[in-house]
């Protein structure tokens, strides 16, 4: 599904902000249009993020749950301290694009590869093709971005998370869960001067505390987006992991 905001998927209205509580609503909308009492989830991301987080609010609907280089929920590092700081900047961002009248950018298809593979060099030209198929709309003299110019820097809509709570949460699991982790992925594109991996680790090591046999952690190779780039490295742990109540193996 796409998000508000994004894709094939309807902009909020103005004034109203993009908030991360929000894609969680939006997955409870399709599932009540789609008559769906128990369903899985696969996320990639940010999406797998509003996968876990519907997981924890919603634990009796989700049966299985796969993280494709996501965590259930967004732990605070130092996060913390830039969080006013966040929320601020996501409010005058969208009153300064409300207020703007500049008209959307309208750019040759080439063009518009050529700015998303410049903005997304971890992503080959097949797959950005295939992402500007939904998130692009065809006008008479170019293309358009479907994206809400209101949507820019992910962190302004996110909610972060203390450790206590994350542990909190994920205790109300009811899903098997799946992570795939990519052997070069999202610690090398997001953010490549950080080689903190502790936080993953602490993420990991309390799903697998918690969930026990429930939980499932396997790493493949490949970039964070590996998912479109080299699929078969993945296809055939997310189809074992659906179809089979059986552990995977650890590592490929």
């Amino acid at each position: 599904m796409d998000f508000g905001g994004h894709g094939l998927s309807s902009h909020y209205s103005p004034g109203f902000p993009y908030d991360h509580q929000n894609f969680v609503s939006e997955v409870r909308r399709v599932a009540a249009a789609l008559k769906w009492n128990r369903f899985s989830l696969l996320g990639h991301s940010f999406g797998g993020t509003v996968g876990g987080m519907f997981s924890c609010i919603f634990p009796e609907m989700v049966d299985k749950l796969v993280l494709l280089e996501s965590s259930p929920f967004i732990l605070e590092s130092n996060e913390l301290e830039n969080m006013l700081t966040y929320k601020r900047s996501a409010i005058e961002h969208m009153l300064q694009v409300e207020a703007s009248e500049k008209p959307s950018h309208v750019v040759s298809p080439e063009e518009m590869l050529q700015g998303f593979l410049k903005n997304n060099s971890h992503v080959g030209d097949e797959c950005a093709k295939l992402l500007l198929q939904r998130g692009t709309t065809q006008v008479a003299t170019g293309l358009l971005l479907n994206r809400d110019r209101r949507i820019t820097r992910p962190e302004y809509y996110f909610n972060f998370i203390s450790r206590e709570l994350f542990v909190h949460s994920i205790r109300k699991l009811q899903a098997r869960v799946l992570l795939i982790k990519a052997t070069q992925g999202y610690y090398d594109v997001r953010r490549e001067n950080d080689a903190n991996m502790e936080l993953m680790l602490f993420v990991t090591n309390s799903l697998r505390s918690i969930l026990k046999e429930r939980f499932q952690y396997v790493q493949v190779p490949g970039n964070h987006y590996v998912h479109m780039n080299q699929p078969q490295h993945m296809a055939g742990v997310i189809s074992s992991f659906l179809l089979s109540k059986e552990r995977i193996r650890a590592q490929l």
